[in-house]
């Protein structure tokens, strides 16, 4: 048979030119996702510090009362740093269902780490978008096993409005969210 033609395969009744490559060890299969590692463990290990220096440094504020000794004033009227814990989701949505919020992110981990050919994770740009959404999601599931609540301590107002206070990870999960968005939006279907 002539060199560089495939060969007929009598028993699995296919080409050598169809067999499926031999499996990726796993150094080679971390390797492809290195982008959202990285990211993933550096957003995790930002929240955690900051988290880490609020419980020593800031006293524990459930009822959200700016007075000295009970926040950090950064920009008068702006921006504070305190320490409250939050119970549920965004915007306190689902408060007291801290239990449920953790099983709802170990899922959401679970799904991403099933799906992750279908979500387009071995493009460097979608890799961005999970690193920081994983990363965000591992450290607010970390403060719902330890300490029953999302640590949250950035507290900004604008005038009368005080927008719900947040941490590191809520801000990584939303912007992967949003660059996912943004980044599904101008990826054509392939």
């Amino acid at each position: 048979m002539p060199k560089g033609l495939p060969t007929r395969d009598s028993t699995a009744g296919r080409t050598s030119s169809d067999e499926a490559p031999p499996p990726l060890r796993l150094s080679q299969r971390l390797r492809v996702y290195q982008v959202l590692w990285l990211l993933a463990i550096g957003v995790l290990f930002a929240d955690q510090i900051t988290k880490a220096w609020i419980i020593a440094r800031v006293p524990f504020n459930p009822m959200h009362v700016h007075a000295p000794g009970a926040d950090v004033t950064v920009i008068r009227d702006f921006f504070y740093i305190i320490h409250v814990g939050n119970t549920g989701a965004a915007w306190s949505l689902f408060a007291g269902r801290s239990v449920l919020l953790a099983l709802l992110a170990a899922s959401t981990l679970v799904a991403i780490f099933f799906w992750r050919h279908s979500l387009g994770l071995r493009n460097a740009r979608a890799q961005v978008c999970f690193g920081l959404l994983c990363g965000g999601i591992v450290g607010n599931l970390i403060d719902r096993i330890v300490h029953k609540h999302v640590i949250d301590f950035i507290d900004l107002h604008f005038g009368n409005y005080i927008y719900p206070t947040f941490n590191v990870a809520d801000s990584s999960i939303c912007a992967g969210v949003i660059l996912y968005l943004l980044h599904s939006l101008r990826t054509p279907d392939a």
